[in-house]
């Protein structure tokens, strides 16, 4: 009967057998899609794939929910308030009164 360490040596010795063979199948299988897509004329995009970086989906305007005196917009989220709306603030008005 083999030993733990021979066992453990075989089977890493099949492992790097086994990844050798995969990345020559997976040559050869780029290869022949390579091919077919030359010889149908076929682009990544009509796989639905992109070529390189994936994009992201353009994101949408925020709403805007206050309209100032003069025109100027807030949507009112998170994050530092615009300088016509801590005017207002410290004016004593009320935000919501400019609220669209």
């Amino acid at each position: 009967m083999s030993s733990y360490k021979e066992l453990v040596a075989q089977a890493e010795a099949l492992m790097k057998e086994a990844e050798k063979a995969r990345k020559a199948e997976l040559a050869s299988v780029v290869s022949e899609i390579k091919e077919k897509m030359r010889e149908y004329g076929i682009t990544v995009a009509d796989l639905g794939m992109s070529a390189g970086k994936k994009s992201r989906a353009p994101k949408a305007p925020a709403v805007v929910n206050y309209r100032g005196p003069n025109g100027e917009t807030w949507a009112g989220g998170k994050g530092r308030k615009p300088e016509w709306v801590r005017a207002l603030l410290a004016a004593g008005k009320d935000v919501e009164a400019y609220r669209v």
